[in-house]
């Protein structure tokens, strides 16, 4: 019988799958959390004087075409603590821990704040970050504070997964963090961003150390509207 993944790279103790994830997440268990950030199907809308639409990230336009229900309907099913980004382009429950990602250098072309659903019986909370720049080949990659703050908020031990690894953020905090991971990405190009950042974070001799918490976690009062 074939894997169900083209490649896979053991890095630490980040394990990586190159290949789609509907046929490879079923290959993995057990599994202690899901913190993701997938496509929202946001791919034409990127343009307008934005940066998705100059000729470096015109991949981006493919790239997040499509935003399929089975994907969080198969990481709902696992049935562990989780975090998905992007969750309200989504049929997901309802939920009392939304978290709240504040760009506090957010121009006018795009959106001033991103959503997190999760399955955490914890008030929804707001992280005050800027926008990075595109440092490492993927367009829309979260800035790795962010990830570490959400990483805190899923407590708790065993592997943490990654249905769509892209350029290695859940990883990354993940081994900085002492934390198991499984990352699994589709894309080649994103595939080896990833490993050759999770190659650095395990070269660098406190890397089991973890940082402080950038800031401690704000909960929101009254929440107003949606994201628009």
């Amino acid at each position: 019988m074939s894997n169900s993944w083209k490649r896979k790279e053991v890095i630490g103790d980040c394990t990586l799958y190159l290949g789609d994830c509907m046929e490879v997440l079923p290959t993995i268990r057990p599994i202690g959390a899901v913190l993701t950030d997938p496509p929202y199907g946001l791919g034409k809308r990127m343009q307008g004087g934005t940066w998705g639409a100059k000729d470096e990230m015109s991949g981006f336009l493919e790239w997040d075409l499509e935003a399929r229900q089975e994907w969080i309907d198969a990481i709902l099913a696992l049935k562990v603590p989780t975090v998905i980004w992007g969750a309200n382009y989504f049929q997901v429950p309802a939920a009392r821990c939304w978290l709240f990602w504040n760009k506090v250098n957010a121009v006018p072309t795009m959106a001033d704040a991103e959503m997190a659903w999760t399955n955490l019986d914890k008030p929804a909370k707001r992280f005050n970050h800027p926008v990075g720049r595109v440092e490492f080949g993927h367009p829309t990659t979260k800035p790795l504070p962010l990830f570490q703050w959400c990483l805190a908020m899923l407590g708790g031990g065993g592997v943490v997964l990654d249905p769509f690894l892209g350029s290695g953020t859940t990883a990354v905090a993940c081994a900085k963090a002492g934390r198991r991971c499984v990352g699994i990405e589709k894309n080649e190009s994103y595939f080896e961003i990833a490993c050759d950042r999770i190659r650095k974070v395990y070269a660098q001799p406190d890397m089991f150390v973890s940082a402080p918490a950038p800031q401690l976690p704000q909960q929101l009062g009254l929440l107003k509207g949606g994201e628009g």
